[in-house]
């Protein structure tokens, strides 16, 4: 494959990790989006250290951690992609928003908002790139106590 249509694979899996979470695919999406195995880094909004684990483990937390939110939009931009042989490297801006119901919100803000970037690892697999680490940098947030505990972005 080229390295040009390596990259363009490459932006559009970083379209389809946010689309897990916007489109709420938590079944088909995630076997096209991460490897068998992920490393996860979100320390700098939940705060729990990095954690490598299995992917029909994650799969089922997907859900339960976007439970929260009547609806969420993930913009990632700015994708700077260095390929080495059969990994990859991912740096990209993104501003993810995340709606809580009125209820949730109790008269207050209903929006969570993170901004940052990621710093995310692809491996190539037989069926293509596949995101094997994933770590979110936050460089601010707005309304954090929205989500409740523990959430994913």
């Amino acid at each position: 494959m080229s390295t040009l249509a390596d990259r363009i694979e490459l932006i559009e899996l970083m379209g389809r990790y946010a689309d897990i979470a916007d489109l709420k695919d938590f079944t088909r999406l995630p076997s096209l989006v991460y490897s068998d195995s992920v490393t996860l880094d979100f320390s700098s909004v939940i705060g729990l250290p990095p954690m490598t684990v299995p992917l029909d483990e994650y799969v089922k937390v997907l859900g339960q951690a976007f439970a929260p939110f009547s609806a969420t939009h993930h913009t990632v931009t700015g994708h700077v992609i260095e390929i080495d042989g059969d990994r990859a490297t991912l740096h990209a801006h993104v501003r993810a928003e995340h709606w809580v119901t009125e209820e949730r919100a109790g008269g207050g803000p209903d929006r969570w908002l993170v901004v940052g970037f990621y710093d995310n690892e692809a491996v190539r697999t037989p069926h293509g790139w596949r995101l094997s680490s994933v770590k979110l940098t936050a460089t601010h947030q707005e309304n954090a106590h929205l989500p409740g505990p523990t959430p994913v972005i």
